[in-house]
């Protein structure tokens, strides 16, 4: 729909669309009540890495804050041990 406005121009409507529900994730780190999250589980660090190498972010992956952190940490080390390669490109 185009609204005329006073000053002569026009203006475009858009509806605007419902935002999807989606369930909260849960952490996984949490879940399975793991405490200290090591760089030398590369296996662990698999799901929470894109094939590219990047580290996927908190949204996506599900994990709390204080994990997130301690995750990064870990991969970040296990990439300057070489056990993670810093990008697959």
């Amino acid at each position: 729909m185009i609204k005329k406005s006073f000053s002569g121009s026009t203006k475009k409507r858009f509806a605007f669309k419902k935002r999807k529900l989606f369930k909260k994730k849960v952490c996984y780190f949490c879940a399975k009540k793991i405490k200290e999250i090591d760089y030398k589980d590369v296996l662990l660090f698999r799901k929470n890495i894109t094939d590219r190498g990047k580290i996927l972010s908190q949204r996506i992956s599900g994990a709390c804050a204080k994990h997130q952190r301690c995750l990064s940490k870990a991969i970040k080390r296990a990439r300057i041990v070489g056990l993670l390669p810093f990008s697959s490109a």
